[in-house]
């Protein structure tokens, strides 16, 4: 059985993986004023001018339907079934744009709510391509990749509150508080696929960053070691060096990669936010 694994952009796999595990991408939309851009064309630095310039922030848009439709059509020819993962169902409307898309493909066509984003949302895209390497049929790589969702550790720490604020997610006493108080939160995905506020650290973002990977490891004994994501949102250098030498000492992942967040997710996250990722067991 001949299966195809496609996913929204905000899975933030680079291209190496993308090419390496033939996954097909659906990019979802950027809009900067009055211009839209594909998810993967604009440079970080244009949305960090945008927001600078105006105050606010891009607006993202999820596909339609129809846009779903032709993108499964042209991704499923010459296989015998597809595999798509969106963005969590409550972060965007287009889990259920695609859902309406699948009907059209007499079950050829399975479409997973990851209840996650950015790389939280590509570990399970590369477990699907891990199991269609093992020969599984679709149906089991589909229960497979549901039953770990619950599983995923997507977290970040951003190191300032003005993307969160601008776009709803946090109030102007918590902005105006961390800011006094340079507080960093660490927002997660919970398992109804929500963001949410937990812990907060105090200090600089080395300070934070060692803390955060500290609480990882002490939360998350028993890891899937296959693959471990460090993605950020064009966060400085040593900030991820940093990361990737404290994840090296505490976890035995099999690899370790090192992903830039796209145009949707630095859309809401704003510049040198940092996380570490995995499926936990």
């Amino acid at each position: 059985m001949k299966i195809k694994i496609t996913s929204d952009s905000t899975c933030d796999l680079g291209g190496g993986l993308i090419e390496k595990n033939g996954i097909e991408i659906f990019s979802l939309t950027v809009i900067l004023g009055d211009k839209s851009y594909k998810d993967g064309e604009l440079e970080p630095r244009q949305i960090f001018d945008f927001v600078k310039e105006t105050g606010e922030l891009p607006k993202t848009a999820a596909g339609s339907a129809e846009e779903y439709e032709n993108f499964f059509t042209e991704s499923i020819k010459g296989y015998d079934a597809l595999i798509h993962f969106n963005i969590s169902s409550k972060a965007s409307s287009s889990h259920s744009a695609a859902c309406v898309a699948a009907e059209k493909f007499s079950g050829k066509v399975y479409v997973v709510d990851s209840l996650a984003l950015s790389t939280g949302q590509g570990l399970l895209v590369l477990k699907a391509c891990d199991l269609v390497k093992e020969g599984l049929p679709a149906d089991d790589i589909v229960d497979r990749v549901n039953s770990l969702r619950a599983k995923v550790n997507t977290s970040f720490v951003p190191d300032a509150l003005d993307y969160l604020h601008k776009g709803g997610r946090c109030s102007l006493a918590q902005l105006l508080g961390a800011k006094v108080l340079k507080l960093h939160p660490m927002i997660c995905e919970n398992e109804q696929g929500q963001l949410i506020a937990k812990k907060k650290y105090a200090g600089g973002m080395e300070r934070c960053i060692r803390n955060y990977i500290a609480d990882l490891k002490e939360r998350y004994p028993s890891y899937d070691k296959t693959r471990c994501f460090i993605t950020h949102s064009s966060a400085d250098e040593g900030l991820v060096s940093l990361a990737r030498g404290i994840v090296e000492s505490n976890f035995c992942f099999n690899e370790i990669i090192e992903t830039v967040a796209g145009s949707i997710v630095t859309s809401h996250c704003g510049k040198n936010t940092l996380g570490v990722l995995f499926i936990c067991e």
